[in-house]
């Protein structure tokens, strides 16, 4: 018999329980030992049968055994000190209070998932953790995030499998009055209430759940509520769900809705308005629209609002591939924001121009979120060196006539929150060597002095340690592997074979992410014979673990999964490699420490970052990777191994993944393998345990989200802050009317004469130390110098006489204008390279607040006519 209504009744904690409440309800909890451990302590079973959630341990609780803990006092001591821990955590002095005056009061961080933990399930994959990884960061260095992202009330899907293998999906009714939440109420007590305006005169309503993220604010719309008619309810019901239009709305509701709660919770909390407003990818984009909304409102026009907005925002871009952005029909952008809409009283036609694909090949009658944010924002980045470098080929065509390197899309590396990734039999050992508040800052902050310790810590306690990791994965696959075959139908006299998958003393590789097609989750499959091989071999035997969820719409991703799953199948080898459905954060973390070996395939350069990774890193667990994403940037050979990749063989799809997948075998045979099992003095491996003691040294200061929140807030989010303040209205207005008069007189720029000579020639040659003399005669078209900068660029050629490795110098107005208007700019080039190279010179357009020389778009070159002493210099 099934309810007809549900609720949650609350447990009545006795008053020495009290600060359990607090530490539920504040996610610190996530990653936060100690609390983590009295938690668990106030029932085992129960703490394992709630999922590790303390506010559903709490709710299943009894009455007596909350009343003997009230009257333990070594529970209420250790109660009292986690309670005292987190008050100095919120309000202590951390990085973000120490450093010098100037940074921004609050910063808004925009997500469409945040994986927080799995007690909240609001992320689908790495973008989500990603997100999540940050806010917590942030929080641990007190940088003074709020956090905006949207309540799905079906979350992402789990997955299980069918007797077949065919990927299923389900999804769980969440109630928010379950999880680790609370409503933004008004002083009256009233849940304050987000709304927008649809069309035909209809609404969409939300409430605000705040998530407490360590010192950092979550903010969560949700619309399923009683005002919103059915299909408005349904606009939160999943993650990445629906069609266009369902799609539509909830990114308006993530960015225009999402800044009326960030205004909301500011107005009711007293916290500081956020002076930088970060869109973490296109998703959340509709966000800079409100903010021009609001300056209109205040009176200023579309264009200087604009210039407002831009000045403080930054957009992070996470996908290299164009079938990743999410794209609508111009009409129905239109339909929603226009006059019958939500943004009436502002120009829609200017709305569409900001989302419009001006570029070659770019389709007329769609609206890109990405390029919006890339418009909308003065400042942009990739999440990785050679993500950023893919970025800006990719959106290289909103700067017409600037080389894709100089595209103002710069990169932040990603990185992971190590406390929560990190192994607590880790850290331990950490804090044996270097004291436990010394092992807490390398984790949270960073720094290689901390991780050099390493390098003291026995051969044998660093192998002890991953023995005891790999025994715990084993336990950890046998119990989910036998769970996920009574789902598909098989008795439990048929898995008796389970108690044998799986050896704590081989050698354990690990895979585990999305399936879209890059990631290539079968390539390992590739040639079956030979992957058995090395799964069976007589005394170097490899095992292999194996998750990850296809997208729901997406069959040929479930096919792949299906090919897997068949082969994990075979008795043959079913003890050796295995599939674990519904791969999540709670599975990741028995991963990540238990492998010996992370594996990452993808056809590069398609794996913008790739974090799996890093988390396994910190753990002792050693990459074996194409060169893509972060891996390209960090990789040694001193601690992982690179697949090579064929570029060569790029346009013939099957011969490529025939030569990578014979790359990865030989590499786990001849390499791998041989130095897992190669044991030294008293049957260690030394060599290898050498490879983990340098990859926890080496990489572990830099895949920490700590050092990427850093560089966010050093590179990012100060300048904007500064940008933001120099904006004020009238500033706004003169930099929107300097641009519109830059625009207007901008065909008729024109580098007219360009002449060289050698000022300082060795023997009448250019050579190495010596220095042109340029002069350039060039038009402004009513343009003042101050208007512009004329600049040369001068590098090494290539056959085609492109430049590469190019250097810029400025030219000195040297007289003008003539009677035809043209000015002249002069100044000296020095050659301070040999081999073939040239220089060409350029007019920008200049002005103080520009964040870069590229920022408009705009470029005036010579024509190949303009003077013989343009071009190429040596040869």
């Amino acid at each position: 018999m099934k309810a007809i209504r549900r609720f949650t009744v609350r447990p009545v904690l006795p008053e020495p329980l009290r600060p359990l409440s607090e530490l539920a309800r504040n996610l610190r909890w996530s990653w936060h030992p100690e609390t983590r451990e009295l938690f668990q302590s106030v029932d085992p079973e129960g703490w394992r049968a709630a999922g590790e959630d303390p506010v559903r341990l709490l709710g299943s609780v009894s009455a007596a055994r909350l009343a003997a803990l009230a009257e333990d006092r070594r529970f209420v001591r250790a109660l009292t000190a986690c309670a005292d821990d987190l008050a100095d955590y919120l309000g202590g002095r951390r990085w973000y209070q120490q450093q010098p005056e100037g940074l921004p009061g609050a910063i808004a961080y925009f997500s469409p998932e945040f994986g927080i933990t799995a007690a909240l399930p609001q992320y689908s994959g790495g973008l989500g953790i990603l997100a999540g990884d940050h806010l917590k960061s942030a929080s641990d260095l007190g940088v003074p995030l709020i956090g905006v992202g949207l309540l799905y009330r079906h979350g992402y899907f789990r997955q299980s499998l069918s007797r077949d293998g065919w990927q299923q999906e389900h999804y769980p009714v969440l109630d928010p009055n379950e999880l680790p939440l609370a409503l933004l109420r008004e002083a009256d007590g009233e849940p304050a209430r987000i709304s927008l305006h649809l069309p035909g005169g209809r609404a969409l309503h939300a409430v605000v759940w705040i998530a407490r993220v360590g010192r950092v604010p979550l903010l969560m719309l949700d619309s399923d509520v009683e005002e919103n008619g059915p299909g408005e309810r349904d606009v939160t019901d999943r993650l990445y769900g629906g069609g266009s239009e369902h799609r539509l709305l909830q990114e308006m509701l993530l960015g225009i809705g999402g800044v009326r709660a960030v205004r909301a919770y500011c107005r009711i909390t007293g916290h500081p308005a956020p002076e930088v407003f970060h869109t973490n990818e296109g998703h959340a984009g509709f966000l800079g629209l409100e903010r021009i909304r609001e300056l209109a409102g205040e009176g200023l026009e579309f264009d200087a609002a604009l210039e407002s907005v831009r000045a403080g925002t930054v957009f992070t871009t996470h996908t290299p591939v164009p079938a990743g952005i999410d794209r609508f029909d111009r009409e129905l952008v239109a339909h929603h924001l226009g006059d019958d809409g939500e943004l009436p009283g502002v120009d829609v036609s200017k709305i569409l121009q900001l989302g419009m694909e001006t570029y070659p090949g770019g389709e007329p009658n769609l609206f890109n979120m990405a390029v919006m944010g890339l418009r909308l924002a003065q400042r942009a980045n990739g999440v990785s060196t050679l993500h950023g470098e893919v970025s800006r080929e990719m959106f290289a065509g909103l700067w017409p006539g600037f080389d894709p390197s100089e595209v103002p899309i710069t990169s932040v590396t990603n990185g992971v929150h190590a406390p929560t990734w990190v192994a607590p039999e880790v850290f331990r050992l950490g804090a044996r060597q270097i004291g436990a508040g010394r092992a807490e800052d390398a984790l949270a902050v960073g720094g290689s002095p901390r991780w050099d310790a390493v390098a003291d810590i026995p051969d044998t306690e660093i192998w002890e340690l991953r023995r005891e990791l790999r025994e715990q994965l084993v336990l950890e696959v046998r119990e989910r592997l036998y769970a996920s075959w009574r789902t598909r139908g098989a008795g439990t006299a048929e898995l008796g074979w389970v108690d044998g998958v799986l050896d704590p003393d081989i050698l354990t590789i690990g895979f585990a992410r999305r399936v879209p097609s890059y990631k290539r989750l079968t390539l390992m499959l590739r040639d079956r014979d030979r992957l058995m091989e090395l799964l069976l071999h007589p005394t170097r035997p490899v095992q292999i673990v194996v998750a990850g969820k296809a997208h729901p719409a997406d069959d040929s991703g479930k096919r792949l999964v299906q090919e897997l799953v068949r082969f994990a199948d075979d008795p043959r080898v079913r003890h050796r490699i295995v599939f674990l459905p519904d791969y999540g954060m709670a599975m990741a973390k028995k991963l990540y420490p238990g492998c010996d070996v992370w594996l990452n395939n993808p056809l590069r350069p398609l794996e913008a970052c790739g974090t799996s990774g890093m988390k396994a890193a910190l753990n002792g667990c050693l990459n074996l990777s194409v060169l893509d994403g972060w891996w390209d940037e960090w990789f040694e050979p001193d601690f992982g191994w690179a697949i090579p990749t064929a570029d060569g063989s790029a346009t013939d799809e099957d011969r490529r993944d025939q030569l990578e997948a014979t790359a990865l075998y030989d590499l786990i045979e001849d390499r791998v393998a041989p130095r897992f099992y190669d044991r030294g003095a008293g049957g260690l491996p030394g060599r290898w345990i050498e490879m983990v003691r340098e990859t926890l040294a080496s990489l572990g200061p830099k895949v920490l989200a700590g050092r990427m929140v850093r560089e966010y807030v050093e590179r990012l989010y100060a300048p904007a802050a500064l940008a933001h303040r120099e904006l004020a209205p009238d500033t706004a207005r003169e930099l929107a009317a300097w641009k519109a008069r830059v625009r207007a007189a901008w065909p008729q720029v024109a580098v007219d004469h360009v002449e060289a000579v050698a000022a300082t020639a060795v023997n009448g040659h250019a050579e190495l130390g010596s220095t042109l003399a340029l002069r350039v005669r060039a038009g402004l078209g009513g343009l003042q110098p101050d208007d512009v900068e004329v600049q040369a660029v001068a590098g090494r050629v290539d056959a085609a006489d492109t430049l590469a490795e190019a250097r810029t110098v400025a030219l000195k107005p040297a007289g003008g204008p003539d009677l035809e208007g043209r000015w002249v700019y002069e100044g000296p080039l020095a050659l301070d390279r040999t081999g073939p190279y040239g220089y060409t010179v350029r007019v920008l357009p200049a002005h103080r607040l520009l964040a870069d020389g590229a920022d408009l778009g705009l470029v005036a070159l010579p024509t190949e006519a303009t003077g013989e002493g343009a071009g190429v210099l040596m040869r």
